[in-house]
């Protein structure tokens, strides 16, 4: 009788049995195959029939379950089609949503963020120098005039500060920054393929001109990205390595430039700036967030979360100008719709120089830097005079004047924060922007700037040898960097919200003020001689130094007579 899980057993199972199922299942009657007697179905048959049926059904699988593993695939294959057409889209948005306060972002985010804004930094100064170990050659291939070399150089530094103005203002009114980073290394690659194949020296000053204007970006964008994503506390430092990528592009720019026009010619070193653009704006397109914040959006939303709570930090600095949201995780603010009420105006950041502190922090920071590009400017033609040297012996004087700006730009960073946290705490817990002038910017600019410029101009002129001028630039580049990075940190915490077009419009008076002396200082020094010309720009960088002084006593008084503070 068979028992119950044998009468269970579905009728549809097939029974297959080998040679020694079949002999050890049969009796011994009907092995010598004279008795009629069926075969026994038992369990021990019926499972090991259903595990052969089951393998056979694998090893030879229906077209059904092929075409929906073919299906199965196709679908997943679209899926990943999907998912990376939506991050290109995503990556090449014009106004990306900004999900996180960016103050917020983890410290190896915003190290990188600030590594790609120190590298496109670089670019203006390093493509403002890096062809002046060829321009010799320049002048006899392209038979160019003296005014056409000299426009090659001053035009670029004077679209080197028009650009920003249009650049910071797109940014206010959009909304903006990392689209106009990626746009703007497109106009410079293009422009630098331009200046590569130039056949006469008025096309090469249009192109220059256009690479200019695309380098332009960092420079005042740059400083918006900086007050976007870190607190006013910590801009110092932000602030020293962002200008480490300024001060060294001019610096390294003619060291490379020597080496490559010795080795190739000068053409080739315009393709090495369009490879550099390449690998930098690859480099932002795969790795760079947006980062623009409303600050206005995220405080309030980071002080309706403070209100739900009942914990206070007591050791945190309250700003006169500008409340800092704490290291804390607030919703974030709906998109930002764009202004349609007013329109669109390039030139509103110029219009940041009509209020006077603005306008004497601009001015300071045009003559010091205006002095460390005329010596720049100089230097080529100076020391082949007078010492003999080729392109290559050039471009390595200005080791001297990299390392000076470099342990400046550490140094004041540094300092900047420091002394800012000292003087909040010595105060109660209240800042104010004026802090920023810190107590290392008063001998970078009255002792350190006359006296590089002046141990520069005047050594050369008494026929020393060459390491005087290299010390004195030296000495130059680390007090302008003590100036340099106070007056533009002061400028972003003055005007809150306001970071990039306050610093375009200093950059523009920059720029346009290096241009001047640019143009006027070869015919200076045929006229005066470099040491009255080091005598003339030491003077200029103590008037400037007098107005910051005036802006450490009076620039709250400024502020707010220009409405920017209440206090």
């Amino acid at each position: 009788m068979r028992n119950k899980e044998e009468e269970e057993t579905p009728m549809e199972s097939i029974l297959i049995l080998s040679p020694e199922d079949d002999d050890s299942r049969l009796d011994p009657i009907d092995r010598g195959g004279t008795s009629s007697t069926n075969y026994t179905v038992t369990e021990q048959n019926v499972r090991r029939s259903l595990l052969i049926n089951d393998d056979l059904v694998k090893r030879t699988p229906s077209s059904s379950s092929r075409q929906h593993q073919k299906n199965k695939r196709s679908f997943a294959y679209h899926r990943l089609f999907h998912k990376f057409k939506t991050w290109v889209q995503q990556r090449m948005a014009f106004q990306p949503p900004v999900p996180n306060d960016p103050r917020l972002f983890s410290k190896n985010k915003k190290r990188l963020i600030l590594a790609c804004l120190a590298a496109g930094s670089s670019l203006n100064g390093f493509c403002s120098t890096v062809y002046f170990p060829g321009i010799p050659d320049i002048r006899v291939d392209l038979n160019a005039t003296e005014i056409g070399i000299t426009l090659v150089s001053s035009l670029f530094i004077l679209f080197g500060g028009i650009g920003p103005l249009f650049w910071a203002s797109m940014s206010d009114y959009y909304h903006i920054r990392r689209f106009l980073y990626l746009v703007s290394l497109l106009i410079f690659i293009g422009a630098s393929v331009g200046c590569a194949l130039s056949s006469s020296i008025w096309m090469l000053v249009v192109f220059r001109c256009i690479q200019s204007v695309g380098t332009s970006v960092t420079m005042s964008v740059g400083a918006g990205t900086v007050a976007d994503c870190w607190q006013i506390t910590e801009r110092g430092s932000a602030f020293s390595f962002l200008f480490v990528g300024q001060f060294l592009g001019p610096l390294v720019g003619p060291i490379v430039g020597g080496g490559v026009t010795t080795a190739i010619g000068w053409r080739s070193v315009f393709w090495i700036c369009a490879g550099y653009g390449v690998l930098l704006f690859l480099f932002l397109f795969f790795f760079f967030p947006e980062t623009y914040r409303l600050d206005h959006q995220w405080d309030q939303a980071f002080t309706e979360l403070q209100s739900q709570t009942t914990l206070v930090d007591l050791s945190s600095v309250v700003v006169l100008d500008q409340e800092e949201p704490k290291p804390s995780t607030p919703p974030p603010p709906p998109p930002p719709p764009v202004d349609n009420t007013t329109r669109f105006n390039p030139f509103k950041s110029f219009m940041m120089l009509k209020y006077a502190f603005v306008c004497c922090v601009a001015i300071e920071i045009g003559f010091c830097f205006g002095t460390m590009f005329t010596l720049e400017t100089l230097i080529p033609d100076l020391y082949y005079e007078h010492y003999g040297f080729d392109s290559w012996q050039t471009g390595l004087s200005f080791i001297g004047a990299g390392i000076g700006n470099v342990l400046g730009s550490i140094v004041s960073g540094r300092l900047s924060d420091y002394l800012l946290i000292r003087s909040s705490n010595q105060r109660g817990g209240l800042s104010k922007a004026e802090d920023r002038l810190t107590l290392n910017a008063w001998p970078g600019g009255f002792i350190l700037i006359p006296l590089g410029v002046l141990l520069f101009g005047w050594s050369i002129m008494a026929g020393f040898t060459v390491w005087p001028a290299i010390i004195g630039f030296s000495i130059l580049c680390f007090g302008m960097s003590q100036v340099y990075t106070a007056g533009s940190a002061y400028l972003v915490d003055s005007i809150p919200g306001k970071g990039a077009s306050v610093t375009a419009a200093c950059n523009f008076f920059r720029m346009t003020m290096a241009a001047i002396l640019s143009m006027v200082s070869p015919i200076m020094g045929s006229a005066l001689s470099i040491g009255y010309v080091s005598v003339l720009l030491a003077s200029l960088n103590v008037i400037g130094m007098a107005l910051l002084v005036l802006i450490k006593f009076k620039g709250v008084h400024m502020r707010r007579k220009a409405g920017f503070t209440k206090y």
